[in-house]
């Protein structure tokens, strides 16, 4: 493949307790990814109520929240992979937040039902579905923020 294009996606921990109990139960410093649109926007899933958007697949504002750590994950793609990457976001926003989702990390939910997502479900199947990830083999219910940083690191992401 060459690269001509690139992904970035924001993989953060809040200023709160919450995201960092998140971040802990995870096995990761992260609680949160978003995609780092070219604008400057972030797309992603979110439980809550932030920015003035309301929770699941929205486009919110950079500064919707206050950020402990920050970190910029630069992925390389083709053009083409890169627009059907953002075509798969897009057609996802106002879809809800997967409340079900904590709770199926104990069962073994698929992750890939495209009718409501959390925030690391959202970007690593618009990974799969653009041909930038491979099909993710293990574990099919458990997409955390930080295995979705490990695996668009070994595809090549790197911090920016």
């Amino acid at each position: 493949m060459t690269s001509v294009a690139q992904i970035r996606l924001q993989f953060v921990c809040e200023a709160s307790l919450s995201s960092w109990t998140i971040a802990w139960f995870s096995a990761g410093h992260f609680s949160h990814v978003d995609c780092l649109l070219d604008d400057g926007m972030l797309l992603g899933a979110r439980a809550d109520r932030v920015g003035g958007k309301s929770a699941g697949v929205q486009i919110r504002q950079p500064d919707y929240a206050k950020f402990a750590q920050r970190v910029v994950m630069e992925v390389p793609c083709t053009a083409e992979q890169k627009g059907i990457f953002l075509d798969f976001l897009h057609n996802q926003i106002d879809k809800p937040y997967d409340h079900e989702a904590i709770w199926a990390f104990l069962f073994n939910r698929d992750w890939r039902k495209a009718d409501s997502w959390i925030c690391s479900e959202l970007q690593s199947r618009a990974g799969e579905v653009a041909g930038i990830l491979p099909q993710l083999y293990l574990a099919a219910n458990k997409i955390v923020p930080v295995s979705c940083a490990l695996v668009y690191s070994a595809v090549g992401g790197h911090p920016k």
